[in-house]
């Protein structure tokens, strides 16, 4: 007879371990950091950037994830996700485009750069390629307006286009894949 004693798995022993299978162990152990500090709930923000760095968005089922492992209600979760424009819940292209807006950029021709770079993908802004190679986004200042009109697409900067600029420039995109 076996007179080791069972070790009772709960429902929610379960459903943590189910949500800790949805992370890389590079993500559980941050995590895993996190909920040593002292008030492991203030390291929320922390851990949603951790995750999204890992798969550039975050999604409902990683969120949830998030809230069960950290036992923060999934609502408060979301709130955070929705509430800092840093967080993404769409997937995004392999660049992001962004095309500025500030005050030169407008006035030297941004705003049709931008319905050129619109018309070129089929998209609008916040939105994503169908081959997922492209995200469109506005930004408010660069910071170089001497260059305006100004388009970043992914960590590269290209000053001064115009309209009949932008299919040669996606195009080298494009290319690259």
């Amino acid at each position: 007879m076996n007179n080791k004693p069972k070790i009772k798995i709960t429902p929610k022993d379960e459903v943590i371990a189910k949500s800790r299978a949805l992370f890389t162990k590079e993500v559980l152990a941050f995590i895993d950091k996190c909920m040593e500090d002292p008030n492991p709930k203030s390291q929320l923000i922390a851990v949603l950037h951790k995750v999204q760095s890992k798969d550039g968005f975050l999604s409902k089922e990683k969120m949830d994830a998030v809230a069960q492992i950290m036992q923060i209600p999934a609502a408060k979760v979301s709130g955070v996700t929705t509430f800092y424009h840093l967080f993404s819940l769409k997937p995004k292209g392999k660049y992001v485009i962004s095309v500025c807006m500030g005050t030169a950029c407008y006035v030297k021709g941004a705003e049709k750069v931008l319905k050129k770079i619109k018309e070129e993908l089929g998209i609008d802004i916040g939105e994503t390629s169908k081959d997922n190679l492209f995200t469109l986004s506005e930004a408010r200042c660069l910071g170089m307006c001497a260059m305006a009109p100004v388009v970043q697409i992914g960590e590269d900067v290209h000053a001064k286009v115009t309209p009949d600029k932008v299919p040669a420039l996606l195009e080298t995109y494009i290319n690259k894949n």
